[in-house]
């Protein structure tokens, strides 16, 4: 039958059933098989033939039909399943069901009537009416399906390579087959590298986008802040009830892993050969990231660590099967694996960075933000994954990537999302020491960046950038300030030596927070300030040898600091920096951010084009719950602080008690006027300037300014040289204040964080998925689409 034949036959089977208001038996396989039988339609005519209001129309005016047509179409996915998917014909039923359900899916989930259809068993259904004495122990709709897609991910033929040796007779048996033989892709756990095959490939996307359509229930849910609301679609695709689940995980993450998008490095190779890979890879890393939709906080299951052998199953605690996804993630632990993994998420989200000289030459991948996300998954499931990852300086593999993101979204109001996953995976890596002391590394490979050139390591590259985001990114990263000056903070007591723009930076983001205005101007807004002197104070107690830019940069810029310690606190002062603030609108735009030249090849950040789509995010909660408080002891052991025992003032120790327990003091001292508005009181910056942690600085001060001035007097100097030279050999041992103890906030997971994830990644699963639009314009709860 001729393709366009088929489409119209097709296109008349769904006029058929919409305007039927009696419903159609099951056993009707007559009318049921033109759906899928004789038609050779893509899945894009599937989404064109079958229009939204259509759907809408029988599931109001003939339910029965929709519920006969999800039945009948999981039946011959189950068939196909069992019969292994021999001929020709069995296997375009199996892709047109797969089309057809993926088309159906989100109607039915958009309708709270129906959403405990597919978890409901079928009285009959499709059994020729024989009895209902079977049905004792039928399984839901949900489960049949999914057990179902599992299995024709490994059917031989169709979506992996037959073992067979040319002798038909021995069909190999679906259920007697070993899936673990089939892994896709050689990688973890698997050595050999299956032939490529392009209409394996498309099989295998089509049957996963199926299942991500599956697992999308989560979009139509509203965002609840008892995220312990676990997904049945995942919950059970991911349970001992799926014999695939080992070589299914093992599939998706290798197959993301493998995957090179250059190719064999043939410039503009791409142009010549559609990749049929990228899709699949796409697809494999978003279904992925769904499985590992797991709240660790809320777990009450212990993270096995990798050292654990045998079977990949623990007793699990809670009530439930656990999800082995998470389980195999966590478990994963030799080295060559880790390597891997890596290595191939490294390559992945540096493609994009790759500028040759040739425009256009390599393929430009679209999913980091997929990437990111697993990386994120891997580091806070497998601790072990985290520190061979902090062993060599292949960390700097990611950072980079991820800077140059954060560079390149900072203007773009539809990638607010990629910002914050990109600095909440920066923040992780921040907790451990490791982290800063990689950053010493000399930073040479030029990315393009549209940043000061400045030639330094990669601490210098994270500090700049981030005074990039913060003095030119768009006002909704506000929230973000907080968690980038904590992770400078982290780092700050590795840093050899800061170069002269770094220093720059650093104290023009002083001089910018510390204005009075803007410290008056909102109840927070002192927090940067405090992390901003805990970064000196931590290079100059820790790192003073290799710092004489920022002792330098310090001595020039000394007047913030006596600003500060002699910050105002009487009313009229108050008043008068706050009609300062209606004149002057941004803190961040004066000069003395004026850059110098920009690196070779760089481009602006752009923002959003009008007209672009963007998802909501709930809220990130604040940094005082994002992160714990840890101290570094003498042998460079952590320990962590108990919040509710730090004294609310300690000697030294930058603001401690800040963000717990000031809440609570800033509601009783700060006053709310009828507005509603927030404004400032004498008692409530007198209630934090008194923990301003000045006094290593101003002892500084004291001790060099004087010798400074004289060597200028002296030799009538304007040359900044021999004062760096002055400094750089001089020493203030002894003269200091006793070091304060070194703290790390470490990233702590909490439920609020896990529903951020969970926004976010469907959030980006949905504006990805356009070809086809598999969500649009259907009514999703758990964010907003908006047009920027």
């Amino acid at each position: 039958m001729g393709s366009a034949d088929s489409k119209l036959n097709f296109r008349k089977a769904v006029i058929q059933l919409t305007t039927k208001t009696q419903p159609v038996e099951a056993t009707d396989d007559a009318f049921w098989d033109q759906f899928w039988a004789d038609t050779a339609t893509s899945v894009q005519d599937v989404f064109a033939l079958v229009p939204a209001a259509e759907i809408r129309a029988v599931r109001e005016e003939s339910p029965s039909n929709l519920a006969t047509l999800c039945y009948k179409a999981v039946e011959k996915l189950v068939q196909g399943a069992e019969s292994g998917c021999h001929s020709e014909k069995e296997k375009q039923v199996v892709l047109n069901c797969s089309r057809l359900l993926t088309r159906v899916l989100p109607y039915i989930f958009e309708d709270p009537d129906w959403r405990g259809f597919f978890w409901s068993t079928v009285p009959g259904a499709g059994r020729g009416g024989q009895g209902e004495e079977e049905d004792e122990n039928a399984r839901p709709l949900a489960e049949s399906l999914l057990l179902a897609i599992a299995d024709l991910l490994f059917c031989p033929d169709f979506t992996v390579q037959s073992h067979r040796r040319n002798n038909v007779d021995s069909a190999e048996d679906v259920h007697s087959l070993d899936s673990c033989e089939y892994i896709w892709e050689a990688g973890v756990g698997f050595a050999h590298s299956p032939q490529p095959n392009y209409i394996h490939d498309m099989n295998r996307m089509e049957l996963l986008k199926l299942l991500l359509t599956c697992f999308s229930e989560a979009m139509y849910l509203p965002p609840s802040p008892e995220s312990g609301s676990t997904n049945p679609w995942v919950q059970f695709f991911c349970s001992t009830e799926n014999r695939h689940a080992l070589p299914l995980f093992t599939s998706l993450l290798n197959t993301v892993c493998a995957y090179d998008p250059v190719g064999y490095g043939i410039p503009y190779n791409h142009l010549l050969f559609s990749d049929y890979r990228e899709p699949l890879v796409e697809e494999a890393a978003q279904v992925l990231i769904v499985t590992l939709d797991h709240d660790s906080a809320t777990s009450t299951t212990p993270t096995v660590d990798g050292t654990t052998t045998g079977t990949a199953m623990d007793d699990a605690d809670p009530p439930g099967p656990e999800n082995l996804f998470v389980n195999y993630l966590s478990r994963i632990h030799r080295e060559e694996d880790f390597q891997f993994i890596l290595k191939g998420i490294a390559r992945l989200l540096s493609n994009p960075l790759l500028q040759t000289y040739l425009p256009n030459s390599t393929k430009k991948i679209q999913f980091h933000q997929e990437l990111l996300v697993l990386f994120w998954k891997l580091c806070d499931f497998n601790k072990k994954f985290l520190f061979f990852v902090l062993k060599s300086s292949d960390v700097l593999d990611i950072l980079v990537p991820i800077l140059y993101f954060l560079n390149d979204a900072r203007a773009d109001q539809s990638r607010v999302g990629l910002m914050h996953i990109g600095v909440f995976i920066l923040l992780l890596l921040s907790g451990e020491r490791n982290f800063g002391v990689r950053l010493n590394k000399p930073y040479s490979v030029r990315v393009p960046m549209d940043i000061p050139v400045f030639t330094g390591t990669h601490a210098d590259l994270l500090i700049v950038v981030f005074h990039k985001i913060i003095t030119s990114g768009h006002q909704r990263l506000q929230p973000l300030f907080d968690c980038l000056l904590t992770i400078v903070v982290n780092v700050s007591p590795y840093l050899k030596s800061l170069s002269m723009v770094t220093a720059n930076k650093l104290l023009h983001l002083l001089e910018a927070f510390s204005t009075t205005w803007f410290l008056f101007s909102a109840s927070q807004n002192h927090h940067l300030v405090f992390f901003l002197l805990e970064v000196f104070n931590n290079i100059i107690q820790y790192q003073f040898d290799g710092n004489s830019n920022l002792v330098y940069a310090i001595i020039r810029k000394r007047g913030v600091f006596h600003q500060l310690a002699n910050l105002p606190t009487d009313p009229p002062s108050i008043h008068k920096a706050l009609q300062r603030r209606r004149r002057t609108p941004e803190p961040l735009s004066r000069t003395g951010s004026q850059e110098g030249a920009s690196m070779e090849g760089s481009r602006p950040a752009a923002p959003a084009e009008p007209g672009t789509l963007k998802t909501s995010l709930v809220a990130t909660p604040g940094i005082d719950k994002l992160t714990e408080k840890s101290q570094v002891s003498e042998d460079g052991t952590l320990r962590s602080l108990e919040p509710e025992s730090q004294p609310s003032s300690a000697e030294g120790s930058p603001s401690e008690g800040e963000p717990s327990q000031t809440w609570r003091d800033q509601r009783r001292l700060s006053s709310t006027s009828a507005s509603g508005q927030w404004s400032p009181t004498s008692d409530w910056i007198l209630s934090w300037k008194s923990k301003l942690p000045l006094q290593t600085i101003m002892r500084l001060l004291q001790v060099l300014v004087p010798q400074v001035e004289k060597i200028c007097i002296d030799k009538g100097l304007t040359d900044e040289s021999e004062i760096l030279r002055f400094l750089q050999h001089g020493t203030l041992v002894g003269l200091l204040p006793v070091p304060h103890p070194i703290l790390i906030r470490k990233y702590q997971a909490n439920s609020g964080t896990a529903m951020w994830f969970r926004t976010y990644m469907w959030g980006v699963i949905y504006l990805r998925n356009v070809d086809p639009p598999v969500w649009y314009d259907t009514d999703v709860k758990l964010f907003e689409i908006q047009r920027v």
